[in-house]
Order: C-alpha cells, then sequence, then structure tokens
C-alpha cells in the first residue's frame, strides 16, 4: 500500500518511474515451525535505460536547433530585402545620386548629395557589421551561462551519485534516482554526453562520449575561454574539448559564434569592400570640378578590422567629387560611369544588390532550416516521452487495479480466516 501511495503521489514527479513491490516466499514445514507465507521484498523499478536515452539523444537534437532559431533570428534583421532602409537602398540611393548628377555635374546641390548618400552608406554597413559583432559577444555571454549549467548540473548529479549507491539488498531510492534522470534529461538539453552505469548504482558522464564530467561524487567543472574571436570550452584540466561539443544549446552556440556569423560578416566586408574600391577607382578616373585629378578617395576603410565596421566618408568639398573624364572638364562623364556600377557584376560575378541579396537569402535560409528541423526534433521528443511514459511512467489505472487487487487479497484472507475460527468452534463443540 505504501508502494502503490508513493506511485500516485509523484505520478507527475520529473524522472520518477513506477516501481513494484516484490514479495519473497518463506519456507513452509510446521514440524519446524515455519509456517509459510510471504515477506515484502525490494522495491522493483521500471526504469528502461533504452527510454530514458532515446529522450536524452532527443531532447539534445531539440537543444541544438532551439538554440539556433534563438540566435539566428535577430540576425534577419541585418539583411532584410524588403526594407526602406539598410544596406541595400543606401547603396541604391549612393548610384541614384551619381544618376542626378551627371544631369547636372556643376550643381552643389548634387554634388552635396552624393556626399550625403556615400555617407549613409558608410553608416548602414557600420550599423549592420557592428549588429553582427554584438550578436557574437551576446553568444559568448549565453555560452558562459550554459557553461554555468552544464556544471551545476553536473554537482547536482554527482551529489545524487553520493545518495544512489545501491544497499545490500539491491534497492535504490526511488526519489533520489528520479532526481538523477531527471537533471540527466536537464543536462541533455545543453549538451551531448553518454552515460556509464556504474556497479554500485553511480552514474559516470562522459561529456561528448569522452571527456569526464562526473565520476562517482566527484563533478569535474569545464569552462570557456573568450580570449580569442574563436570561443573554445576546456576541460577541468585545461584541454580543449571544444570538437567534442558536438550537440545541445553549447554546441549550436559554438557553431553559430565561431563559423556561422562571421561567415556573415566576412561577406559583408567583401561587399563593403567591393563598393569602396570600384566607387574609389572610378572616381580615379576622372576630374573634379575644378579640373585636378582626384587626390582624396571619398571612402576609406581598414582592411584588417573589417571593411564593413570601419567604412567611412573622407572630408571631402562638393567641388572635389570627380564627375567629369579628362578630356571633358565641367562634363557628366564621370558621372554616368558611376551611376553604370550599379548594374555592372563586379562582385563575384553579381551586382551589388545581388550579392547583397544573396547574404540575405542565407540567413534567411539557415533561420527557415533551423525552424523546421526544431519542429520535427519537438515532434520527435514528444513520440520518445511518449514510448517512456507508457514503458515505465506511472498509470494510475494500473495502481487502481493494484489496489483493488490488495483489497481482494484482503478480503480473502479475512474470509480463510473466519472459517477457520468457524470451523474450530464446531470442533470444540463436538469434542465437548
Amino acid at each position: 500500500m505504501t508502494v502503490v501511495s508513493s506511485n500516485v503521489a509523484n505520478a507527475n514527479t520529473p524522472g520518477y518511474v513506477e516501481q513494484t513491490q516484490t514479495f519473497v516466499a518463506q519456507p513452509l514445514d510446521l514440524t519446524e515451525g515455519l509456517v509459510g507465507g510471504v515477506q515484502a521484498g525490494p522495491m522493483q523499478s521500471s526504469r528502461d535505460q533504452y527510454a530514458e536515452q532515446a529522450v536524452q539523444q532527443q531532447q539534445t537534437g531539440l537543444g541544438y536547433y532551439t538554440q539556433k532559431v534563438a540566435d539566428l533570428t535577430p540576425v534577419q534583421s541585418y539583411f532584410s530585402l524588403s526594407s526602406t532602409s539598410g544596406v541595400a537602398p543606401a547603396m541604391d540611393a549612393l548610384f541614384s545620386s551619381f544618376s542626378q548628377l551627371s544631369v547636372n555635374p556643376n550643381g552643389a546641390v548634387e554634388r552635396q548629395a552624393v556626399l550625403n548618400a556615400a555617407t549613409t552608406v558608410a553608416q548602414q554597413f557600420n550599423d549592420s557589421a557592428n549588429g553582427l559583432l554584438n550578436q557574437g559577444t551576446n553568444l559568448n555571454q549565453q555560452a558562459q551561462s550554459i557553461i554555468g549549467n552544464i556544471n551545476q548540473l553536473a554537482s547536482t548529479i554527482a551529489e545524487v551519485n553520493s545518495q544512489n549507491r545501491v544497499d545490500p539488498s539491491g534497492t535504490v531510492n526511488a526519489g533520489v534516482d528520479a532526481q538523477l534522470y531527471s537533471s540527466l534529461e536537464q543536462l541533455s538539453q545543453y549538451v551531448n554526453f553518454t552515460t556509464l552505469q556504474q556497479p554500485d548504482g553511480t552514474v559516470t558522464v562522459l561529456l561528448g562520449g569522452q571527456t569526464p564530467l562526473v565520476v562517482g561524487d566527484q563533478a569535474n567543472d569545464i569552462q570557456g575561454d573568450f580570449s580569442t574571436p574563436q570561443t573554445a570550452v576546456l576541460s577541468s584540466t585545461g584541454t580543449d574539448i571544444t570538437s567534442q561539443i558536438t550537440g545541445g544549446q553549447l554546441s549550436a552556440v559554438l557553431d553559430d559564434n565561431n563559423n556561422v556569423i562571421p561567415g556573415y560578416i566576412n561577406s559583408l566586408n567583401t561587399l563593403a569592400q567591393s563598393v569602396a574600391d570600384q566607387v574609389n577607382s572610378a572616381l580615379d578616373n576622372g576630374i573634379d570640378q575644378n579640373g585636378a585629378a582626384p587626390t582624396t578617395d571619398l571612402f576609406t576603410y581598414d582592411p584588417v578590422q573589417g571593411a564593413a565596421q570601419t567604412l567611412a566618408v573622407n572630408p571631402l568639398t562638393t567641388d572635389q567629387i570627380a564627375a567629369a573624364l579628362p578630356g571633358a572638364p565641367g562634363g557628366n562623364g564621370n558621372a554616368l560611369a558611376l551611376a553604370q556600377l550599379q548594374n555592372a557584376t563586379g562582385v563575384d560575378g553579381y551586382t551589388f544588390d545581388g550579392y547583397y541579396g544573396n547574404i540575405g537569402g542565407q540567413v534567411g535560409n539557415d533561420v527557415s532550416s533551423a525552424t523546421n528541423t526544431e519542429t520535427t526534433k519537438q515532434s520527435l521528443l514528444t513520440q520518445a516521452q511518449t514510448l517512456r511514459q507508457q514503458v515505465s511512467g506511472v498509470s494510475l489505472d494500473s495502481e487502481a487495479e493494484t489496489l483493488m487487487a490488495y483489497q481482494k487479497s484482503y478480503e480473502a484472507s479475512s474470509k480463510m480466516f473466519t472459517v477457520l475460527n468457524e470451523l474450530t468452534e464446531t470442533l470444540m463443540a463436538v469434542i465437548t
């Protein structure tokens, strides 16, 4: 009755599985005074290790793609293809200003419009690059938080291990065992690992299947190395174990911070450098309003730190814009050449807008793929949890049937004693 009561009370307790009371038959030998009957044996757990591993594996997969969606969704705003502001509209406005300059190549308003449009282009590239870099900083903070959660759960598992050793009768504390598997399931959201069940009832946890995270009652904390652009994870002994992290939220954060977002930044740098170089080169081919060859580029940037982040406009005056060609001072020949850059395929065979669209398309595909896979993984996790519940979860209907069986057994025993009493009374009456 106590076991049934415990099962019912803990039906919704995370990690708890159905416990069954076993019975041990006692010897029957009336000549020796051995009356037989049964004695309560150890409780039997219905936990299925295969079902537990299936849930943990699906939890690891879901954690990875859930983190991917959270990491990459904010990035889409920097590559919007439909927004009226941003890099693409700013580039279009710049080339439109060159086109307007070709109509009135000596107009002060048109020349100032070129400088203003160039400044906007630089600012939009700066904003996008800084936004991506800030996202990288956020990912480092998330990695640090996830590592803290992993270490906290490792400590919990180590503490549970110290309480979960099997006693000589083979009985395991159901409550402590539930805490262990609840912690393991939480851990599987954050990182991939394997477990080894030890004969004494403790569980060894190997991070990435190789690095000991928990051994007995000892937790080995991991740590993050954020000293370089490539975030690394180190074991308790300082060994780089980043390559072992292949699943869970930590793996997603590492991939996004070390590979995905730097890839977006590199593409943005390529575009910013191409725009600056080609516009500067075209201006170098012309002459300014005074008939002189340009001595200062329109755009400047630091190629080491990144063109997108550092793109800027040099402090030119309006008369320094080289709208004319050397053979036609005061004309619009160079302004026309600058306007035509908009449709030139000078960035890996794409126009400036086309190349930018490819970056935005890649970001959108990455987010869409992660979102769709997240949905699939959630479905697979639900199936694994349902199967585990069917195999080892507490069924209130089953517990009710057990109670009824115990009640019938009690009634049968009571009836047997009543009959024995009646027989005894009848026998005594016959004797007397």
